[in-house]
C-alpha cells in the first residue's frame, strides 16, 4: 500500500526564466548576427550601409557646406594605410550620395561587430531588461529601450558629427534598461516583521528611489560610479590598448544611461495612471 501523499505536480520551470519579451529581444539580436555571418558580403555591406548610424552621413545631410571637412577628417585619420583609404573612399560615397536615414537612430542597435559583441550585450539585456519587463510590462519596455537607443546615437552624432565610423550595437538601449532598473533594484530592505529575515519574505518595492535617495544609497552610488568611470575608461582606452578593434562608443552609453535614468519616473507613473 503506497503510503506517499498525494501532493500537487510543482510548476514547470521555463528554460529562460525571463519574461518573453526580454528574450525575443535577446533571440533577435543573436539570430541576426548568426544570419549576417552566411549573407554574401555585398549584401552584408549593404545591410550595414542601410541600418548602421554614420554620423558623418547626418552632417552631410543637415549642413552639405561640410563636406570638405568630412573628407579631410576621414583622410587624417589613424590607421593603416589601407584602412586610411578605405575611410577616405567610403567619406568619399557619402558625399556622393547625401541623405538622412531617420530610422538608423534605432536601427543600428540590431547591427553588431562580432560574436563577443553581441553576446556580452545579449547577457546585459538579459540581467537588467529582466527586472524591468516585469515591473513595467512590454510595451514600456521598449519604450525605454527605443528612446534610450536613439539619446545614444543622437550624443554620439553631436560629439563626433565628421565620423565616418558606423555606429553598431544595443549597448544604448541596454544603458537605457540599466539606469531604469537602478531606480528600483536598490531599494532600501524593509522587513515585514520580525521574522522577515529571508529574501521571500521581504516587501517588494512599490515606489522608485529619487535622486538624493540613490546618491545616500551606499550600493546605488558605488554601482553608479564604478558604471561611469569603467565606461569612460573602457571608451577611451580600449582602442589605445588593443582591447578592441575600433573606437568604444562611449558617448552612445552616455546618452542612452541618462534616457533610461530620466525616463522610468515617466514610464512608471504612466503604467500606474
Amino acid at each position: 500500500m503506497d503510503a506517499t501523499p498525494d501532493l500537487p505536480r510543482p510548476p514547470r520551470v521555463p528554460v529562460f526564466n525571463m519574461p518573453a519579451v526580454v528574450t525575443a529581444s535577446v533571440m533577435v539580436l543573436v539570430l541576426l548576427h548568426a544570419v549576417r555571418q552566411v549573407l554574401p558580403d555585398v549584401w552584408d555591406i549593404s545591410l550595414l550601409l542601410d541600418l548602421a548610424l554614420v554620423p558623418a552621413r547626418w552632417t552631410l545631410a543637415l549642413d552639405p557646406d561640410r563636406a570638405a571637412d568630412v573628407l579631410r577628417a576621414a583622410g587624417s585619420a589613424e590607421g593603416t594605410a589601407l584602412e586610411v583609404e578605405a575611410r577616405k573612399a567610403f567619406a568619399a560615397y557619402l558625399v556622393a550620395d547625401r541623405g538622412a536615414m531617420p530610422w538608423t537612430f534605432v536601427t543600428y542597435a540590431l547591427l553588431h561587430g562580432s560574436w563577443a559583441h553581441v553576446l556580452l550585450n545579449s547577457v546585459w539585456l538579459a540581467a537588467f531588461g529582466t527586472p524591468v519587463a516585469r515591473r513595467c510590462g512590454a510595451w514600456r519596455y521598449g519604450l525605454i529601450a527605443l528612446a534610450s537607443t536613439a539619446a545614444g546615437g543622437m550624443l554620439h552624432v553631436l560629439l563626433d558629427p565628421l565620423s565616418t565610423v558606423p555606429l553598431v550595437g544595443a549597448s544604448a538601449g541596454v544603458s537605457g534598461l540599466m539606469a531604469a532598473a537602478v531606480r528600483f533594484a536598490f531599494h532600501p530592505v524593509e522587513a515585514a516583521g520580525p521574522a522577515a529575515t529571508l529574501p521571500w519574505q521581504r516587501p517588494v518595492p512599490t515606489r522608485l528611489q529619487t535622486i538624493p535617495e540613490l546618491l545616500r544609497n551606499r550600493s546605488a552610488a558605488v554601482f553608479l560610479a564604478i558604471w561611469l568611470v569603467t565606461n569612460l575608461l573602457f571608451g577611451l582606452a580600449a582602442l589605445p590598448l588593443g582591447l578592441s578593434d575600433s573606437a568604444v562608443a562611449w558617448d552612445a552609453h552616455l546618452g542612452g544611461f541618462l534616457v533610461g535614468f530620466l525616463l522610468m519616473p515617466l514610464i512608471d507613473r504612466l503604467g500606474r495612471r
